[in-house]
């Protein structure tokens, strides 16, 4: 199907940039848990990246495609961007943490999708990952190829949040481990690094 690869780009590259020990990552473990508000934190971190995807594919998306020089400049800043954070996920894969139980928030509703909202609206890293990322590099495809590729980046968060956060209870003492994290950081940054030389290849190949 021709929109399956632009979906399936989306999907690995959001996964790629949501799957990572943070505090927001970090806060939806923890209230999986505990089984506090799972499903209320989940859709609030799924549903703000959708949004910001929507906004950079919709948006952004449409500025760069607009300027195959500034579709060139965004495509060769995004391998940049994504080799730099797959040197991130190995470092982290070098060096691994762990993440356990201990002080999973019992708070009310209120509080908690609060501090869910900080810990997601305040992170700068969220609006490079997905309106300038995501929505730059959208602009590589047309029509409803793009709208495949924010789709498959939309589904990524959802699986990645849902999953975390109901999953979590049969998680907890693997990720408890920093063997776990170091396998995980490993891949993550395999992927990245796959999709950033796919990246330059559409870029240097047609210059060969």
């Amino acid at each position: 199907m021709p929109l399956a690869a632009p979906a399936l780009e989306g999907f690995l590259l959001g996964a790629s940039l949501i799957v990572a020990i943070g505090a927001q990552n970090a806060f939806v473990l923890r209230q999986g848990l505990a089984r506090r508000h799972v499903f209320a934190i989940a859709s609030f971190c799924f549903l703000a990246d959708a949004m910001l995807i929507a906004a950079g594919v919709a948006g952004l998306g449409t500025i760069v495609q607009q300027s195959p020089r500034l579709l060139t400049v965004v495509t060769l800043a995004g391998a940049a961007f994504l080799f730099t954070y797959g040197i991130m996920a190995l470092r982290r894969a070098l060096h691994p943490g762990g993440l356990s139980a201990r002080g999973a928030a019992e708070t009310k509703l209120g509080p908690a999708l609060l501090t869910v909202a900080a810990l997601t609206f305040l992170n700068p890293h969220v609006y490079l990952d997905t309106v300038v990322l995501l929505g730059s590099l959208s602009a590589r495809h047309e029509g409803w190829a793009r709208f495949a590729f924010g789709a498959g980046a939309a589904l990524a968060s959802a699986t990645w949040f849902f999953g975390l956060g109901y999953g979590a209870r049969l998680a907890a003492p693997l990720f408890a481990r920093p063997a776990a994290w170091r396998v995980l950081d490993a891949v993550i940054a395999l992927v990245m690094a796959a999709i950033a030389i796919s990246l330059l290849a559409q870029v240097l190949v047609p210059l060969l």
